[in-house]
């Protein structure tokens, strides 16, 4: 379905043309068509299925920019994912001159509040720290007509559900109301039941949910092996920019260091970073200063990179849902991607338990050699090479070139180039905290279908990751 034949406003596709966007995805096919209606939807898609755009383009063509107070309302999991949907209603509303604002925990609440005085037209927020504007009157949502819950299951998993509640319970009742969640546990489903009307249910398929544009592997190795084996995957492959995930901050920590050892750009994401730190982090991923992203899966939340070309699992996820999260990093949109979860021998009955899960067949492959991971390197830098030969951008340094060649043979000079950029693999020694497997009982556990009424089980996170944040901590 292309977006022209939604009778969307000139501004909205000027928009989306700038954007570039042409034809909606699965879940926007389903749910634009409803949320344009007026109509209460709920949404089942993973992040990276465009679902930002199948609830801000109806929020966006609903929002009148003559009327300076809050018409919509985003309520989202973590400060990373307020800013980046908050980023997307601001390109999707820049030529309607529709304004949206993120707030969170961690900001300083007197600039929010000044911000807030400006009357942005759509406020994206975590429920802390949207709880302690509507305490303190800083934030009027009497005229607020469109509410999203984005990623519901995630607030779920993070103690959040009361504090939705109470939103919820304060905004006018004659409203529209869209939710979007990757899975759907019951606690959702009875939210959905108390506070929308008639919703209508639009989702993507299984299928499409374990994005299939992803190629996935998964490669059996001892413990002690995984790093030597990232480290020549990483030559071999030359991922324009990948997401590694560890399963403890401390993994996180060890491996990004031993990355950088070994001559990688790579920086750590994990909980212990500040909100400047980890700002840092990401706008450096962004850019391409950093190549390798290491992460936990709850600093990984909310993370939405379309550039990622490859998801290592350095270690296999807790939960099967939770490798569904991790792979939809790359094969965003119609691109291709390529997923490669190591595993050791006691958890490849939890991999078959991803497998039951995600109804998909993850392709077992062989430990690539150091003369395959070199000639991998060698191969890249070859491709580079030509391509830069092929641009405009070396125009200034032919006239130093022709000083050389009168000087070297050029053979031996473009010998002595190829030495320089391809980097060999480092006998630097590293030494990583071995992590328990994953239990084969809780990967059984797992792999059973869920009962009829689709009951939600409790977190894999430790107790103390589970606790609710107090208001303003989100």
């Amino acid at each position: 379905m292309e977006f022209s034949s939604l009778n969307l406003s000139p501004e909205v596709l000027q928009a989306l043309n700038l954007m570039g966007f042409e034809e909606a995805t699965p879940i926007q096919e389903q749910a634009l068509p409803v949320g344009l209606a007026g109509r209460d939807v709920i949404g089942q898609a993973q992040t990276g299925t465009g679902k930002t755009a199948a609830f801000g383009i109806p929020l966006v063509e609903k929002t009148d920019p003559a009327l300076e107070y809050v018409q919509g309302l985003v309520v989202t999991p973590t400060r990373e994912l307020a800013m980046q949907v908050a980023e997307e209603l601001n390109k999707l509303g820049a030529i309607k001159r529709v304004h949206a604002l993120p707030i969170y925990g961690g900001q300083d609440i007197e600039r929010q509040i000044k911000a807030l005085r400006k009357r942005p037209h759509i406020v994206v927020g975590t429920p802390g720290r949207l709880m302690d504007h509507m305490r303190r009157r800083t934030m009027r949502l009497n005229h607020v007509g469109t509410v999203v819950l984005d990623e519901a299951d995630e607030m779920l998993n993070m103690g959040f559900i009361e504090d939705i509640e109470f939103i919820l319970g304060q905004v006018p009742q004659d409203r529209q109301t869209m939710l979007f969640s990757a899975t759907m546990p019951r606690v959702i489903l009875d939210i959905a039941e108390r506070f929308m009307r008639d919703p209508v249910t639009v989702s993507v398929r299984s299928r499409e949910l374990t994005v299939p544009n992803t190629e996935q592997y998964y490669i059996e190795v001892q413990e002690d092996k995984k790093f030597d084996v990232l480290c020549r995957l990483l030559d071999l492959e030359s991922p324009e920019q990948a997401i590694v995930f560890g399963r403890t901050k401390r993994r996180v920590g060890e491996l990004s260091d031993a990355l950088d050892k070994r001559g990688y750009s790579a920086e750590g994401l994990h909980g212990d970073l500040t909100q400047a730190q980890r700002d840092s982090v990401m706008r450096r991923f962004r850019e391409g200063t950093v190549e390798v992203l290491v992460a936990t899966d709850v600093a990984a939340r909310g993370l939405d990179i379309t550039g990622i070309t490859h998801v290592y699992n350095f270690d296999i996820p807790q939960d099967p849902e939770w490798y569904v999260h991790r792979i939809g990093r790359t094969g965003r949109l119609g691109r291709p991607g390529q997923a490669i979860t190591f595993v050791t021998p006691r958890e490849l009955d939890h991999l078959r338990a991803i497998e039951h899960v995600t109804k998909r067949r993850i392709v077992r492959r062989p430990i690539p050699t150091i003369t395959e991971a070199i000639k991998g390197q060698e191969s890249a830098t070859v491709t580079r090479l030509l391509e830069l030969a092929g641009s405009a951008d070396i125009e200034v340094y032919r006239g130093l070139a022709k000083d050389l060649l009168e000087e070297t043979d050029s053979v031996a000079l473009l010998a002595a180039a190829l030495r320089m950029l391809i980097r060999e693999p480092s006998s630097e020694q590293v030494r990583l905290t071995e992590e328990a497997p994953v239990s084969v009982r809780r990967a059984r556990r797992l792999a059973e279908p869920r009962g009829a009424a689709g009951g939600q089980r409790r977190s894999a996170r430790p107790a103390s990751d589970r606790r609710r944040p107090r208001p303003g901590r989100s």
